[in-house]
């Protein structure tokens, strides 16, 4: 048990001044207006999926999916299959109306379909606000556990994270963003992998005993666990990949961080490409990771138990005591990659909706595109101190419960957008009216189900698909009664409907 060496800190900290390197190599000088926002159209279409997909894996799921299969079973696995329908329903109905429109950020789709200025800045407002909550605990977690496992100061991990993802967000806009996301992805992808086979390589009786735990200790799936439940409110396997799905396809359709990939190209060509390997990389990356947790479940029962060894850090613990010297700074570099990436995209993303979705339509002058460059390194100047103070106050405050709180608010907050996004999609008679209604009775009842709901009487998958049904529940009613009482015979835009002929 070698821990963490001074060969090991030194390829952190080279990993590290590579990336910035390589964000500043990517910067384009004299960017202007979308440049910065939405890149310069030269970044391909393989580098762009491998971000998305650095950005959904966070360096909470980089740590907790091993965890959960470890101290568990792989029954959250199975939420990985959403993919199987989230990206399925993203290309055959949003990308189309994305592409077609050739929309700035997510939320302007909601005023070209609605014709209203207030639903495309409440959903800028939502998306800010969960954003820079979550920027803050993706520094805060991977660096307290980094700090246990180095010795390392986790006030200087966060302010080194931080700093390193405002100047290349700051200097290069998205360019820049996804060129580091790729490379970042890239480590990621093969540092986990190198380490799962490590790992077999060194279990007794190899991949044959990770089997072994699947079928003699029920490690796949517990026993009793229901495949389907008829009462779609209560836990299954079913309702797990369906829910899943809804949150997933809620982040492809309705998060800026990943619509602003979509903006970079209108070719549909190139965009369905993007969606198919971003999902056949996180599906393989997840199952690895769950592959290490078992595999890390057999290998201590063989071992001894390294220091640390908490279920969400037996990953971090197993990588600074087993493997080699050398390779170990590299996987803990990859830990805090996977926090780098998804605070650089979350920068860029919150400058470019604070600037397109609030500043742009609350300023009554056209700005010009030199400003709105500048406003937007300002935002993501700003918001990445914002973000680092807070995470700091996280990691020296013991506020574990207001983490909790907060992260769970937050995560309703995509579940609710998405039910006004399809209201928009799939109906022709959905209006301004009916849109704002349905916000708010989908927000109302998510959030009184969430909070004072009795506990396990909602199963949380079923969290995006009653905020869908609510929200074509009351928004399709309120909108035909608005027009009724109003006289409004309107049609939606062109192209912003998932039908071809928008007339009623």
């Amino acid at each position: 048990m070698q821990g963490f060496t001074k060969i090991d800190l030194v390829i952190l900290v080279v990993y590290l001044a590579a990336v910035l390197f390589a964000g500043l190599h990517f910067a384009k000088k004299d960017m202007k207006g979308k440049e910065y926002f939405k890149g310069d159209g030269t970044v391909p279409w393989w580098v762009t999926s491998v971000s998305i997909f650095a950005t959904l894996l966070s360096p909470i799921s980089f740590l907790s999916l091993a965890g959960n299969s470890y101290a568990g079973t792989w029954i959250m696995w199975f939420a990985q299959l959403g993919m199987l329908l989230a990206i399925p329903l993203t290309i055959r109905f949003f990308l189309p109306i994305y592409s077609k429109l050739g929309i700035d950020t997510a939320y302007h789709y909601l005023e070209l379909r609605f014709g209203s200025k207030g639903l495309r800045v409440l959903g800028a407002v939502m998306f800010i606000v969960y954003q820079i909550g979550r920027m803050s605990i993706i520094m805060y977690l991977p660096c307290m556990v980094l700090g246990n496992l180095t010795g390392i100061s986790v006030n200087l991990l966060i302010i080194i994270m931080g700093v390193i993802a405002i100047i290349y967000s700051y200097t290069g806009g998205l360019k820049s963003v996804l060129w580091t996301d790729f490379i970042q992805g890239t480590v990621l992808l093969l540092g986990v992998t190198i380490s799962l086979l490590f790992l077999i390589a060194h279990l007794n009786g190899g991949f044959g005993a990770i089997i072994g735990a699947f079928v003699d200790e029920g490690k796949f799936l517990a026993p009793g666990q229901p495949i389907f439940d008829a009462n779609l409110l209560k836990d299954s396997v079913f309702l797990m990949v369906v829910g899943a799905g809804f949150n997933t396809m809620g982040s492809y359709v309705s998060s800026q961080d990943i619509v602003q990939r979509f903006t970079t190209t209108t070719d549909q060509k190139k965009l369905n490409k993007m969606m198919l390997a971003n999902g056949a990389l996180s599906i393989f990356i997840a199952t690895v990771f769950y592959l290490i947790g078992t595999g890390l479940y057999v290998f201590y029962q063989q071992n001894t138990l390294p220091p640390a060894a908490a279920q969400d850090q037996i990953f971090a613990s197993y990588i600074a005591f087993e493997l080699p010297v050398g390779f170990t700074g590299l996987l803990l570099a990859a830990i805090y990659a996977a926090s780098q990436s998804t605070l650089s995209t979350g920068l860029n993303s919150v400058s470019a909706s604070w600037t397109l979705d609030i500043q742009a339509r609350l300023t009554k002058k056209e700005m010009s595109f030199e400003k709105q460059t500048k406003i937007g390194q300002y935002v993501s100047l700003l918001v990445g101190i914002f973000a680092i103070v807070v995470a700091i106050v996280l990691a020296n405050g013991g506020i574990q419960s207001a983490y909790e709180w907060f992260n769970g608010f937050m995560g309703l907050v995509l579940g609710i957008l998405i039910g006004t996004f399809i209201l928009g999609a799939f109906t022709k008679v959905a209006n301004t009216f009916g849109a704002a209604l349905a916000f708010c009775a989908a927000s109302a009842v998510m959030v009184g189900i969430k909070y004072f709901a009795p506990a396990g009487s909602v199963s949380i998958w079923s969290y995006s698909i009653i905020s869908i049904a609510v929200s074509l529940a009351v928004g399709i009613p309120a909108s035909l009664a608005s027009r009724k009482l109003t006289g409004d015979d309107s049609v939606p835009a062109p192209n912003t409907t998932i039908y071809q002929d928008n007339r009623r």
